[in-house]
């Protein structure tokens, strides 16, 4: 009855369980048959009876069964649906960042691979999910999918399982059913040495049946132990259910229980802390005591006051704590839309969302900033940590009337994080949307209006790359705006580079490196302008032009502790030693490169840097062509993450073409093949580990 033994481990990327996990073992055996003959089955029930827990122990139970292993795609914060796809695809390789794949390209990414995905929190989607899963389904023979859901997804082939709360009886020869073990479990983690026994097993046992055996009802209670005793904790609960019963008789009976149990934590609480709850639903996410201070201090709730309320919220339970530097909280789903709830019976919603998105727009402002510099990696991991914010943020933007601009500024201001850490599509989709609601000629469309050229162009959409610049550019000649006119003309550049122009590109890329000049500019734009120039002689065939221009940007680079364009500079490096007969010291940058660019996880600067290697592999004095042929199979499960492969060019298509053709020639077609494929399995850091050699 008490699974509490470690969760098994297997292939695949599922989360380590934070606490025990209690009971479910008819639960788990039948999920296993289900999935034995069925390739899609969906566990519904209400919210806080465990269904996300349930589906997460039974795949790492299943995982070794699946060659390719289990995955969890978490649906719970995506909103859109044009945002589904990058959600299960990150699942399936978070190298890949949530680039807006199509339902085919995720299929095809599936038709040989054989492993159960989870998908979690599918009820605000369900249609899309349903679409999604009958495609991926019949592309993919061996998938298997494991939904949760508050309602069926109605797709061919489904298999419910309904779950039910825990046993609030006990089975027979048990002393105490599941419902009381998980309190009893919990509990003793808020009042060590807590178990049950004779005194207390009744009033558990009623505490139980109160509380209809919902885990989240449970573990809330559980937590107030700290101050009540288990016939406290019933009592209250007598007083309450009558008042919290969340509505009319239409209601689901399990939404009423799930908030009696909120609202008595609710009731628990001092004025200020309802407060607080209430103004803290507006995060999305995690949040740590700064953002917390600056969204939520205000009318009755002083800014010296809130790390004491925090502290009480953890304390009730209300809040999760987070380790980490800083320390960050996270609230609950059904506790923050409970908060939300009070939030919006008041009239304080609309500021606190504005207070919301202010802050991240400083969030995303700051890290700007702090891009161009040694704290990189530590500021990719920082608006990592926010992105749910900043999508809300963004969110709130673009649904209230009056607040384009903003929204404008802050999908701008991400451009670093768009195309530092590779979320390509989730860029356009945002720049997209802020730009059709904003027409006016602002220094933050023409910001937003690069930042799309820059994004389209690295995904292989010259079109709508030129169509962003051309616009960006005149509009900075008609507004004196010095600095958007040098950030066009240098992505007018990377259009023409990744459009098959070199030749152009050059004139470009030298434009605008004047044009930062006259500006005083020196940030990662103007490193790259630099590397993107050394490139474009280099694809001339012009080493003695490219090659000083690369140097020149990587002394710079070293300067300043600056590693994303660093990594790009020294993927340029290793084409102009190529090209000059260096394939020693080309294959040495190329590696260089990987690793400077790993921390970050750009998948375009890594899977040149890997591409370019496999070329390089067949060009050493002990040529391995299998192993070139492994790292193109790699290369191009990284060119899912980008968008289109290759960028859609001819030139940065030459050395897949070449290294293509040799390992055909050397190897037999089944080796050709196997490499391939063998390559195609690998994930993001089994990839760079294998490139990098001994």
């Amino acid at each position: 009855m008490d699974s509490s033994e470690d969760m098994p481990g297997g292939p695949g990327r599922l989360p380590a369980e934070p606490t025990r996990f209690v009971g479910r073992s008819a639960e788990l055996e039948a999920l296993a048959r289900l999935l034995e003959h069925s390739r899609l089955v969906t566990v519904t029930g209400p919210g806080g009876v465990g269904k996300s827990r349930l589906a997460v122990r039974a795949a790492a139970r299943l995982a070794a069964g699946f060659p390719d292993g289990a995955h969890l795609a978490d649906l719970a914060p995506v909103r859109d649906r044009l945002l589904l796809g990058p959600a299960v695809l990150a699942a399936l390789d978070p190298a890949a960042g949530p680039a807006r794949p199509s339902t085919q390209a995720l299929a095809d990414r599936l038709a040989d691979r054989r492993l159960l995905l989870v998908l979690d929190g599918c009820e605000h989607l369900v249609d899309a999910c349903a679409e999604l899963v009958g495609a991926l389904l019949r592309a993919a023979p061996g998938l298997r999918v494991l939904a949760t859901s508050r309602q069926s997804l109605r797709a061919a082939g489904e298999h419910l399982l309904p779950l039910a709360p825990l046993p609030v009886e006990p089975a027979a020869g048990r002393a105490d059913s599941e419902a009381a073990l998980l309190f009893a479990d919990r509990a003793a983690a808020v009042r060590p040495g807590f178990r049950l026994e004779p005194a207390n097993r009744a009033g558990v046992a009623r505490l139980c049946r109160r509380l209809d055996g919902l885990p989240l009802a449970l573990e809330l209670a559980a937590g107030r132990l700290r101050a009540l005793s288990v016939e406290q904790l019933t009592a209250r609960l007598d007083d309450r259910f009558q008042l919290l019963t969340g509505g009319g008789r239409s209601a689901p009976a399990r939404h009423r229980t799930m908030r009696t149990a909120i609202g008595w934590s609710h009731e628990l609480c001092t004025m200020q802390e309802r407060l607080l709850w209430a103004r803290l639903s507006v995060f999305a996410d995690g949040f740590d005591l700064d953002a917390a201070e600056y969204v939520c201090a205000g009318p009755g709730l002083p800014v010296d006051d809130v790390l004491e309320l925090l502290d009480a919220l953890v304390d009730k339970s209300v809040l999760e704590r987070l380790d980490g530097d800083p320390v960050r909280f996270r609230m609950l789903d059904t506790l923050r839309e409970y908060g939300g709830h009070w939030l919006r019976a008041g009239d304080e919603g609309p500021r606190l969302l504005r207070r919301h998105r202010d802050w991240y727009l400083g969030v995303a402002d700051w890290g700007e900033v702090e891009w161009f510099g040694p704290q990189q990696a530590e500021t990719a991991e920082r608006t990592r940590l926010a992105h749910p914010n900043l999508r809300a943020a963004l969110e709130f933007s673009l649904a209230e009337p009056g607040e384009e601009q903003p929204a404008l500024a802050l999908a701008a201001a991400l451009w670093y994080f768009w195309a530092g850490t590779g979320r390509l599509g989730e860029g356009r989709h945002w720049l997209d949307r802020a730009l059709a609601l904003a027409p006016e000629p602002t220094g933050a469309r023409a910001k937003a209006l690069w930042a799309t050229g820059r994004l389209a162009a690295l995904q292989g959409d010259p079109a709508r790359a030129r169509t962003a610049l051309d616009e960006c550019r005149r509009q900075a000649l008609d507004t004196g705006d010095d600095r958007a006119l040098a950030r066009a003309v240098h992505h007018q550049g990377c259009a023409a580079l990744v459009g098959d122009d070199p030749a152009r590109a050059a004139v470009l890329f030298e434009e605008a490196l004047r044009r930062y000049t006259a500006l005083g500019e020196l940030d990662s734009h103007v490193l790259l302008a630099m590397v993107e120039l050394a490139l474009a002689h280099l694809f001339l065939g012009d080493g003695p032009s490219g090659a000083p221009w690369a140097d020149r940007a990587r002394r710079l680079c070293e300067q300043h502790g600056e590693r994303w364009a660093h990594g790009y500079c020294l993927y340029a490096m290793a084409h102009a030693r190529r090209q000059s007969g260096e394939p020693r010291a080309a294959r040495a940058f190329a590696r260089e490169s990987l690793r400077l660019n790993h921390p970050l996880r750009d998948p375009l600067a890594l899977v040149l840097a890997i591409d370019l290697l496999a070329l390089l592999a067949t060009e050493d004095p002990d040529p391995d062509p299998y192993e070139a042929r492994v790292l193109q199979g790699a290369a191009h499960r990284l060119w899912t993450a980008v968008g289109t492969p290759f960028l859609g060019s001819r030139t940065f298509t030459g050395p897949h073409r070449a290294c293509a053709h040799r390992t055909r020639a050397a190897l037999t077609r089944q080796q050709y093949q196997e490499a391939f494929r063998l390559g195609a399995r690998l994930d993001l850091d089994t990839a760079v580990r294998r490139a990098l050699g001994p």
